[in-house]
């Protein structure tokens, strides 16, 4: 059946979240970006597009920018019964129609081969790709640094300034904007921040998992980084999950992050084998 009549294109309401929950559980076709917030959460925030097939909503595509240079695609899903290329294709247009006048760059993390298919036929193309690490067993011990380190727990006042390390720390497609890290904060396991001289110089958030735990984020200031900041917020991190009886800790970060490889390596991570692309795209 081809997605040609009785059909509209139209922003995603309050009244659609129903259905759009069932279409991300009960459908094949679903991505959803690996992200601190329910896809259902992002309704309201253009743009957030559905079908509306007499009636009925049978795709959504979901893609609001933040922080506000970068739109993630945080949902696309679809009904089985209707053709997915086609389905894509005109919720795609319809995006783009709204983020061209804007110019954004459009991002994302494809888990699926069949989603890769898709945006390899919309003309995205691979930027880089995202690799897991693992470590497990007893915690290192702590390594003696040139700065005067003192970790703490993050509290929620620190949050403006973890900010500000995050945007200093990454390029701008991996940034996190304030809203995205007081999801993270409000989520995390653990948080602590990194302090010499009363001065906030770098963070990490983790989340649980059922096998132990996950670095979600590490950030050091440019001008603290090669001083063993990071490698004492991680050290602190498995000791602190160690004395929970946690001995598992993932991490992901980018292929040709170089750095930061180094740090997990030194640290006892090895990789997992699992990867998964980035793909971008440019509205004009």
């Amino acid at each position: 059946m081809a997605v040609k009549v009785d059909f509209r294109v139209r922003p995603a309401v309050d009244a659609d979240q129903r259905e759009i929950a069932n279409l991300i559980h009960f459908e094949a076709h679903v991505h959803r970006h690996l992200d601190w917030r329910n896809p259902l959460d992002w309704i309201g925030v253009p743009p957030y597009l559905v079908i509306d097939w007499n009636g009925r909503v049978v795709a959504a595509l979901a893609c609001p920018p933040d922080p506000p240079h970068v739109a993630w695609v945080r949902l696309f899903v679809s009904s089985d019964k209707l053709p997915v290329q086609e389905v894509w294709s005109v919720l795609w247009e319809a995006t783009q129609t709204d983020l061209g006048r804007k110019r954004k760059l459009v991002a994302v993390i494809a888990l699926q081969d069949w989603f890769r298919k898709i945006l390899r036929a919309s003309d995205f193309v691979v930027r880089q790709q995202i690799i897991m690490l693992e470590r497990k067993g007893e915690a290192p011990r702590d390594d003696a640094s040139p700065l005067k380190i003192k970790i703490r727990q993050m509290m929620t006042y620190d949050l403006p300034a973890v900010a500000e390390i995050d945007a200093e720390a990454f390029d701008p497609l991996w940034q996190y904007s304030l809203s995205a890290l007081k999801q993270a904060y409000a989520q995390a396991m653990l948080a602590t921040v990194a302090e010499a001289k009363h001065h906030l110089i770098g963070f990490q958030i983790s989340t649980q998992n059922p096998l132990g735990a996950h670095l979600a984020r590490l950030a050091v200031r440019p001008e603290a980084q090669g001083y063993g900041v990071g490698r004492a917020l991680v050290t602190d991190l498995l000791q602190t999950l160690a004395q929970r009886g946690a001995s598992r800790l993932t991490v992901n970060t980018q292929e040709d992050n170089e750095s930061s490889l180094a740090l997990y390596k030194k640290l006892g991570f090895i990789k997992t084998g699992d990867r998964y692309p980035v793909y971008e795209f440019q509205v004009r």
